[in-house]
């Protein structure tokens, strides 16, 4: 697995800046053979701690180890390891195979057949510099150049970007094919928590570089709990009031809402646990609705200042 033991990454020691540190204190445990994703706000650290994993620099404080051994100035570690990061700038003056060259040549399991497969099932051209290429050609090409090198971890930084929608499709089903099949573990961030929600079965959230959860999804939407309540004690008609004394029974409530005489509650806690506690205030109606992975992602933020209009204008 990949282990990721209280990392702090501090760029101000190299660059003569007073910008905050852009991971603090994290901490995460990466299973193998998993599908695990990246979630957070723009600038919140996800690419900063998906380079740290690869190796390309060291973190400030901690240790994060691939398979028990640092990552960091370390080849054989490196070996497992393929960063599709969000950028492809640094390729567009090579042609796809002399791109699958390269890379034939940095991991010893790397294999043209399924490069070619790939690029063909893509109907992408090999002859041709990247230069010549649209962003999302770009962005396929580099995918099939990481499923070809048969790695056992592989990184996706936006790994969709740029694609649209039958591509997304298509691309997604290959990469997935292929991590399944080789019992790989695939790491990726998104700003579509819709696709996080169909492909991932483990996801993490960060913001300002602190680690918000992480956990299997299916344990995380269990966690979070929309409850729809009636309640006719008029000393818990306000909305504040009614806040209070819910959190007082001991229930984390990120959101609350009223629509005439039902409030809406949005709670850190199952479905079970809110009932039980809610009784406590005789509701006349209870009842709970699961939350969405994108709604669950939209109250911790909220709770923590990032207000909806700027999660809105990011995930447009």
């Amino acid at each position: 697995m990949i282990e990721i033991k209280n990392v702090t990454m501090d760029f101000s020691e190299n660059k003569k800046n007073t910008s905050p540190p852009s991971l603090k204190d994290v901490s995460l445990d990466i299973p193998e053979g998993c599908i695990y994703g990246f979630l957070g706000s723009n600038g919140a650290g996800k690419s900063t701690l998906m380079r740290l994993i690869s190796g390309i620099y060291p973190p400030t404080a901690g240790e994060i180890t691939v398979d028990g051994e640092p990552v960091f100035d370390n080849p054989k570690a490196k070996e497992k390891i393929f960063f599709v990061n969000d950028e492809t700038t640094q390729f567009t003056g090579y042609t796809p195979e002399e791109l699958s060259a390269f890379y034939a040549g940095a991991y010893s399991g790397y294999s043209e057949e399924i490069f070619r497969k790939v690029m063909t099932a893509l109907k992408l051209p090999t002859d041709k510099k990247l230069s010549t290429f649209s962003k999302g050609m770009k962005r396929q090409t580099v995918v099939a150049l990481a499923l070809a090198a048969q790695t056992k971890y592989l990184l996706f930084d936006e790994a969709f970007d740029g694609l649209d929608p039958a591509m997304r499709r298509m691309v997604k089903n290959i990469i997935t094919d292929e991590i399944i099949d080789r019992g790989a573990t695939l790491i990726l961030s998104s700003h579509n928590l819709t696709e996080i929600s169909e492909l991932c079965d483990h996801a993490m959230l960060i913001h300002e570089g602190e680690l918000v959860f992480s956990s299997e999804l299916d344990e995380l939407r269990g966690g979070f709990t929309k409850m729809q309540l009636v309640v006719r004690d008029p000393a818990l008609e306000d909305e504040a009031v009614l806040r209070s004394r819910i959190e007082s029974l001991g229930l984390k409530v990120l959101d609350i809402s009223s629509l005439g005489s039902i409030r809406q509650l949005i709670v850190k806690a199952s479905e079970e646990e809110a009932k039980e506690k809610l009784s406590a205030i005789s509701p006349e109606l209870v009842e709970g609705v699961p939350l969405t992975l994108e709604e669950i992602f939209i109250y911790e933020l909220e709770a923590r200042g990032y207000g909806s209009a700027e999660l809105t204008k990011e995930d447009s």
